[in-house]
Parts: C-alpha cells; sequence; structure tokens
C-alpha cells in the first residue's frame, strides 16, 4: 500500500465515529500534492447537502484527531467539504448512489472519436460502466476511463 493510500485509509478510519456523531457520511478521502504543498482532504455528505457548520464541526474533530495520531510526516493543508454538484464518482459505492443519474465520462483516450460521454448510468461491474446515450447503451471498459461525474444541469 502506497503512503498516500495509507494516509487515507487512517484518515478514513479516524473520520469514521466523527461523521457518525455529527450524522453525515463520508464520500471520500484523499491525500494530494498540489504544487510544493500537501492536502488531506475530506469530502462529507448527506442526503439534504452539508452545509457550513457540518464541516466546521467535522473539520475541527478530525483536525483533533489527527493531531493525536500524527501519522503524517509531511506538514499538510486540511481541508473538509461537500463533493460537490459535479462530484466525482470514484468509487463503486458513489456509482451505486448515482445509478438512474445522468453523467460524463471522460476516457483517457479517444473511443469511437471522442473521449467525453453523456448519458444516464444504467450499470457497472469490476470491468466496465454502462450508459444509456440517444436511446441505445454504451459500455465502457473501466481502465479506459479516466473520470465519471455527476452531470450539472442547468
Amino acid at each position: 500500500m502506497s503512503r498516500r493510500e495509507t494516509y487515507e485509509e487512517k484518515t478514513e478510519q479516524l473520520l469514521a465515529p466523527i461523521v457518525e456523531r455529527y450524522e453525515v457520511e463520508i464520500y471520500d478521502v484523499e491525500y494530494v500534492k498540489e504544487g510544493k504543498d500537501y492536502y488531506l482532504r475530506a469530502y462529507i455528505d448527506k442526503p439534504e447537502g452539508v452545509n457550513i457548520q457540518d464541516c466546521e464541526n467535522v473539520s475541527r474533530a478530525l483536525s483533533d484527531a489527527l493531531d493525536a495520531e500524527d501519522f503524517i510526516a509531511d506538514a499538510y493543508i486540511l481541508e473538509v467539504s461537500s463533493p460537490g454538484l459535479g462530484r466525482l464518482l470514484k468509487k463503486d459505492r458513489h456509482l451505486e448512489k448515482s445509478l438512474g443519474e445522468a453523467v460524463e465520462i471522460k476516457t483517457y483516450k479517444p473511443i469511437d472519436g471522442q473521449k467525453d460521454f453523456a448519458g444516464i448510468l444504467k450499470a457497472f461491474d469490476g470491468e466496465s460502466v454502462t450508459i444509456e446515450e440517444d436511446g441505445g447503451l454504451r459500455t465502457l471498459a473501466r481502465p479506459d476511463i479516466a473520470a465519471v461525474r455527476l452531470a450539472l444541469d442547468f
């Protein structure tokens, strides 16, 4: 397991009782380097959406827990927020919750001359993601997919 994966997993473990206390759920945790800075980001959610108070409560409690455990060697910036409207669907649990929703998919390389696809998420498994587009089904191999996100409909 990489250092990033270890940090994310340990953070999720610390976060689990905190989100339960504040009646929100963990959407995702990521540890990334952007420029010269490291960021530890915790995304939280709940059915009616999170507000600033939810983020503040979880951030304070998580910060205290991280300080007590002190397992991240680098200096980092902690951010706690909502995953947003156009959220990335990175994990199977994200895809499961989004079945029947409009999604946008970006692939690493062109497939049938395009890298951007949009449609209704119909199915997924370990190997592929299927969307309904223009009345037909399109199945894309998961290794070809760079990102899946909820479509924004304005």
